[in-house]
């Protein structure tokens, strides 16, 4: 049994996730879902990271992966496996539970902020944090689901659930992705390495927070 770590596109990989893994000692496989790789059997699972992606989370026919992700993400949490969901990982955590995921009113690109709420702030260390947007769904969240922040513009910016963490942001990218944002982000959206190091820092400390939990 390891971590696994499912990637959707090539250029999003793991980033610090993988880097402060890797410092713990925390053995993981990346599956490349876009590419075919299969995905492991929830009894092979020690902790689940689901990263982001363009596709829709219930774009079954598309996309034929992503209704074998919904699956796996809900029987660790019936497993209670801690699961962290990037972004889209964030949307099929909340499809896993029959959640609506769907067009919000504008696109959320580029360097922003998130303001937690008191439970959030108590997992982040922090009442606002630095973060990267880039997405433009969103969704409802489980019930019994415990909102952890939100934006300006969308509501529903992390939350808990059971064993799972969901983030519609990223704080997992640090200056080292700026020429991947730079070269896949709409132009004059991609954050600045000096961005990226305030995200990195914050986001460090979440993720951290996470794998302290587990």
């Amino acid at each position: 049994m390891s971590w696994w770590v499912v990637k959707h596109v090539d250029a999003e990989g793991p980033a610090l996730i993988g880097t402060i893994m890797t410092e713990r000692g925390i053995e993981f496989t990346v599956v490349a879902v876009a590419s075919g790789d299969p995905l492991p059997p929830a009894d092979a699972v020690t902790g689940l990271v689901v990263m982001g992606g363009p596709m829709d989370a219930w774009g079954d026919v598309a996309h034929p992966h992503v209704r074998a992700e919904r699956e796996l993400i809900a029987e660790c949490l019936r497993r209670d496996v801690p699961v962290l969901g990037v972004c889209l990982g964030a949307q099929l955590l909340a499809a896993s539970q029959g959640c609506a995921v769907y067009r919000g009113p504008v696109a959320e690109l580029g360097s922003g902020e998130v303001t937690a709420t008191d439970a959030g702030a108590t997992l982040f260390g922090a009442d606002s944090v630095s973060v990267v947007h880039w997405h433009t769904d969103t969704f409802d969240l489980p019930a019994g689901a415990v909102l952890l922040a939100s934006s300006n513009l969308y509501r529903n910016q992390a939350f808990r659930f059971g064993s799972a963490l969901g983030l519609q942001f990223h704080v997992e990218l640090t200056p080292t992705e700026q020429p991947m944002l730079d070269a896949h982000m709409p132009a004059g959206t991609a954050p600045s390495a000096q961005v990226l190091a305030r995200v990195a820092e914050d986001g460090r400390r979440i993720l951290e927070a996470f794998f302290d939990g587990v």
